[in-house]
């Protein structure tokens, strides 16, 4: 069964850390460009993150720049996001997603996804 799964998420005070996982089953990551998503509770899912299959380009949003970093270890067939200077709007169901392209976007084009992983900022 192709499929991507991530981990990692978890309650963690403002101005903490987490490191979410995105590891894939039934393929290789190899070809794929990845994407991080999060949809907050009554907002639309919106791209923070991606990086190109070799790993050589990476992009972020603006309101996670500075604070988030996207690698990837094609070995482990894994993608990692650190999230770091935690803010409570942070807040949401992370998800990974994978395209068969080189270049990564920011926007949905991807055609496979994770089931998520809940990330809760608070004291």
């Amino acid at each position: 069964q192709l499929q991507l799964v991530e981990s990692g998420g978890g309650l963690v005070q403002p101005g903490g850390s987490l490191r979410l996982s995105c590891a894939a089953s039934g393929f290789t990551l190899d070809y794929y460009a990845i994407g991080w998503f999060r949809q907050a509770p009554g907002k639309a899912r919106e791209g923070i993150s991606c990086i190109s299959s070799s790993g050589g380009s990476t992009a972020y949003v603006d309101s996670v720049k500075g604070r988030f970093t996207i690698s990837r270890d094609n070995a482990k067939n894994t993608v990692y996001l650190q999230m770091d200077s935690l803010k409570p709007e942070d807040t949401a169901i992370y998800y990974c997603a994978a395209r068969r392209f080189a270049l990564c976007v920011l926007s949905e084009e991807y055609g496979r996804w994770g089931q998520g992983t809940q990330v809760t900022v608070s004291s």
